[in-house]
């Protein structure tokens, strides 16, 4: 067993790009290594955590960031051009709001507590970049959890105790006390670190030294 820890913010473009990238490199491990089973282990981070929590308009806040429109458009093209050999295609037209996303980061911590949660967190990604669905709102949230076969209502019942936040929080400021203050970030192991959507051979490496092979 190999865990990895994916810290991650679901309004990072290339998070997604990281997680497709992850794929492949655990795809091309186990060719080789069949008997190692990958985990990974999805962590907290915000990138903006001053967002408020209904969300702010996705592109003034982006031209106020970047300086330009024209440098918002450069930079979709270098995500856009970073997804296609990796399968996402990216609509940031579709984009009316960027979320706060607490709300999506305490889904997943509430779905982990039953198992993997990549086919959720896929949605989530899916939602916020292809789809132009609100992963900050409640109700978006609860419909993703249902279609990822969790009962929508046992998740409803559970976010509107805030019991857990505090816990979330301290690990995501937890994290940036360790260092890391860009996503994606790959824990491989509990010790060796990848910075970045890497290059799969990258990830390989870094497992393979995980697991002294």
């Amino acid at each position: 067993m190999l865990t990895i820890d994916i810290v991650a913010d679901f309004v990072c473009p290339w998070c997604f790009i990281g997680k497709r990238r992850l794929e492949v490199a655990a795809a091309s491990l186990r060719q080789d290594l069949p008997e190692v089973l990958v985990q990974t282990r999805w962590r907290p981070f915000f990138l903006n955590p001053d967002t408020p929590p209904e969300g702010e308009p996705y592109l003034p806040f982006l031209e106020h960031k970047f300086g330009s429109r024209a440098a918002v458009e450069a930079l979709f093209e270098r995500v856009r051009s970073g997804g296609r050999a990796f399968g996402v295609d990216f609509a940031f037209e579709k984009i009316a709001l960027r979320a706060n996303t607490l709300l999506a980061h305490r889904l997943v911590s509430w779905a982990q507590q039953r198992g993997p949660a990549d086919a959720l967190v896929e949605r989530l990604f899916v939602a916020q970049f292809q789809l132009g669905e609100a992963v900050g709102d409640p109700a978006v949230l609860a419909r993703i959890a249902g279609e990822c076969g969790y009962p929508a209502d046992q998740w409803l019942a559970w976010s509107a105790d805030s019991g857990d936040i505090v816990q979330l929080l301290a690990d995501a400021r937890g994290l940036r006390q360790l260092g890391i203050n860009q996503v994606p970030t790959f824990i491989v192991g509990g010790q060796h670190i990848v910075v970045g959507a890497e290059d799969p051979a990258i990830l390989v490496a870094a497992m393979r030294k995980a697991l002294g092979k």
